[in-house]
């Protein structure tokens, strides 16, 4: 079974990439229809219905696909390769598996309430929400490249560094939106 080992890891990488593009994409579609909901009638209810499509989609067709294959090829890997679970990079890369699946799941809730009209987030925190995935997948790859190279305490630091570098940019887009809309 070893012999197929790359072409199971190529699949897994494959369906772990499409699931994040699904990811980074639906918080796109959630602001675009929170927005949409502040329209007047008609241009509310044609966009609302159109994105309500376009995040059904992606959600059904991309996202959840994406996110069961890339699992079940994950764990296929393990099966083939069970000292990884002695590893303690692993045991950390788990956890962020983990987390990336709340994230998920939440982001299934949001899609829920939005598909039936429900707003509860405005698109500036829905913004600041995208940026999760952001967050997961840096801390995943560099834990996945560097192992057992990665000083914690300089890890930490560069995710913390991150978000705060992505917050701050999320604030200066807002800034330059209020100041031109059409941005």
């Amino acid at each position: 079974m070893l012999e197929y080992y790359n072409y199971i890891k190529s699949l897994h990488l494959i369906f772990v990439i499409t699931w994040f593009a699904g990811l980074f994409y639906i918080p796109r579609l959630f602001i675009y229809q929170i927005e949409a909901f502040q329209k007047p009638s008609p241009d509310k209810e044609i966009l609302g219905d159109q994105l309500k499509l376009m995040a059904k989609r992606l959600w059904f067709i991309i996202t959840w696909p994406s996110a069961i294959l890339a699992t079940l090829f994950a764990i296929w890997l393990l099966i083939l390769m069970p000292a990884w679970l002695q590893q303690p990079w692993m045991h950390v890369k788990l956890g962020f598996v983990i987390l990336l699946f709340a994230y998920h799941l939440k982001c299934n809730h949001i899609y829920t309430q939005l598909q039936n009209d429900v707003i509860k987030w405005s698109s500036n925190q829905m913004r600041m929400w995208n940026e999760g995935s952001t967050i997961i997948l840096f801390s995943v790859i560099f834990l996945v490249i560097v192992r057992d190279a990665v000083n914690w305490i300089y890890g930490v630091i560069g995710i913390i560094s991150l978000a705060v570098l992505l917050m701050v940019g999320i604030k200066f887009y807002k800034r330059v939106r209020d100041k031109n809309p059409n941005a």
